[in-house]
């Protein structure tokens, strides 16, 4: 966070010097020239090829803006195993579906940059106990976004169905199919972290601005839509391998680990309506076709799983293996996601409030493992221009 902030207090530091020097100054040193050469590269690219009556560019280039974030993971897991083999009371199999929805978290943060070109940083208040760091490139027709969020989870929310029998000692015992929905208190917590990586390229960036919706770096003064193509690269770590969960490594089939990479690319629409002056609003579908499927399993042995059926084992002394029982490298094949989002925004001369959203759905399969992760968001952010 402090080098962050360093970085940026240095950048609005240079420039501010730039523009006060004089024609009697004599020439900025090195840095100060290539740091006054890439904010007019930065200033060529955000003008050229807007009309002046669609889209306006501030003459102040800078935003600091400050945020208010909530969002929310919801991570569903879902496993078949051979229950019967490994718990006295369930007979044949064993259906096992954790869901670990986080409550909505509360984060604050600052973002600060140059025509929309910045970082920000956000930290928690309440909620999941992670952190968001951001970075965001939008030029005339172009953007890229880089979002990365961490997060823990201790109390998943777990659904399973089977059959089981009243007394596992009782041969004449009947097996009845039950099915509930728990809360399962985990010791050591369920630690994700997500990096979500967008791109686009608007085919009407001379009437359309997605920059004035998302970073406002500029105004779009009268409304207008473009057809949109854009790429994502998301990647995921889901790891809960630890000594004090191997009861719950052996429901998830062994699996204690997950890693995935996805590549998507699609077309979709935006249009920006404004239907008053300083009023914007703005949406966004975009149907993506993932390309690239990759993701990566850790399957691990326990004493837990390795003790006799009908004897019983003190948490204290559950333990993994030292290796891994294996590692699985899959390829698979194509899938449709959706990215979609939505954006309200006020301009004043200087000031401007925004409020967006956004919403992600990802799925993956591994034998009798399979998911899908839902990540949306909201920011809410209150902006000057300097």
């Amino acid at each position: 966070m402090n080098r962050i902030v360093f970085t940026l207090a240095f950048l609005l530091a240079t420039s501010l010097t730039v523009g006060a020097a004089g024609p009697e100054k004599s020439r900025p040193v090195l840095p100060v020239r290539i740091v006054k050469g890439l904010l007019h590269f930065i200033d060529t690219m955000t003008i050229n090829g807007k009309d002046p009556f669609y889209i306006e560019v501030p003459k102040r280039p800078w935003q600091v803006i400050v945020r208010g974030n909530i969002n929310q993971s919801d991570l569903k897991l879902k496993s078949v195993i051979d229950g019967g083999s490994m718990f006295a009371d369930v007979v044949g199999e064993l259906e096992w579906e954790p869901r670990i929805k986080t409550d909505p978290s509360t984060y604050t943060g600052i973002w600060a940059g140059y025509r929309g070109y910045g970082l920000g940083y956000s930290w928690n208040v309440g909620g999941d106990k992670g952190h968001i760091l951001t970075f965001g490139a939008m030029g005339g027709s172009y953007g890229i976004n880089l979002r990365i969020h961490r997060f823990e989870n201790d109390e998943p929310e777990v659904y399973y169905a089977g059959h089981f029998l009243d007394d596992p000692f009782d041969p004449e015992s009947t097996p009845v199919y039950e099915a509930n929905t728990n809360e399962l208190l985990l010791r050591r917590p369920i630690n994700t972290r997500t990096l979500l990586l967008d791109g686009y390229y608007l085919f009407n960036g001379r009437h359309f601005s997605y920059a004035a919706a998302y970073d406002q770096s500029v105004i779009q003064r009268r409304s207008a839509g473009s057809l949109m193509a854009g790429a994502m690269y998301y990647h995921s770590h889901i790891n809960y391998a630890a000594d004090e969960n191997a009861n719950f490594i052996m429901l998830m089939d062994d699996i204690g680990r997950i890693k995935q990479w996805q590549a998507s690319a699609g077309v979709g629409y935006a249009y920006n309506l404004v239907p008053c002056r300083g009023l914007l609003v703005s949406a966004l579908a975009m149907p993506m076709l993932t390309f690239f499927n990759r993701r990566k399993t850790w399957r691990y042995g326990s004493n837990y799983k390795d003790q006799p059926l009908y004897e019983e084992m003190d948490e204290s002394e559950w333990r993994l293996k030292e290796e891994p029982l294996s590692v699985k490298d899959t390829h698979t094949s194509m899938t449709l996601n959706i990215d979609a989002r939505m954006s309200v925004t006020y301009n004043w001369k200087r000031f401007f409030v925004n409020a967006y959203g956004q919403f992600s759905n990802f799925h993956y399969k591994d034998g009798n493992v399979k998911g899908r992760l839902n990540d949306w968001y909201v920011n809410a952010s209150l902006g000057v221009r300097l």
